[in-house]
């Protein structure tokens, strides 16, 4: 598991933690039961806090991403298949959210929109 922490983020640092961990998790680089360093060697790992290493693993756990087993660690939580691409598509739309926000704030046109989401679409094949 590789986590960054960016002191220039305007996030703060457990919400960096949590966004990449779930970002990791929903991609499958990290994969259900795999388990997590404990909290107190994530933070020396990343020279954080241990509060905030806490925080960020608290933050997951509400959210059903990993689960601690006491005596034993945390662990990458099993996700329901539906519920995974839920959340996959979530993070999509919120960008493009942004996007449609920024193209109509600019003058562009539905039209122009689509046709540019195509073009980027299939830029990659």
């Amino acid at each position: 598991m590789r986590i960054i922490v960016a002191n220039s983020s305007p996030d703060p640092i457990y919400e960096q933690i949590t966004k990449q961990i779930k970002a990791q998790i929903i991609s499958g680089e990290l994969i259900e039961g795999e388990g997590l360093p404990s909290i107190r060697k994530l933070a020396k790992e990343l020279q954080i806090s241990v509060i905030t290493t806490k925080r960020a693993y608290d933050e997951l756990e509400r959210e059903g991403f990993i689960n601690t087993v006491s005596g034993k660690g945390t662990f990458i939580a099993t996700q329901n298949k539906e519920l995974l691409q839920e959340k996959k598509m979530k993070i999509v739309e919120e960008k493009l959210v942004e996007a449609v926000s920024e193209a109509k704030m600019l003058g562009i046109g539905l039209d122009q929109l689509k046709t540019m989401l195509l073009l980027l679409y299939k830029e990659d094949e």
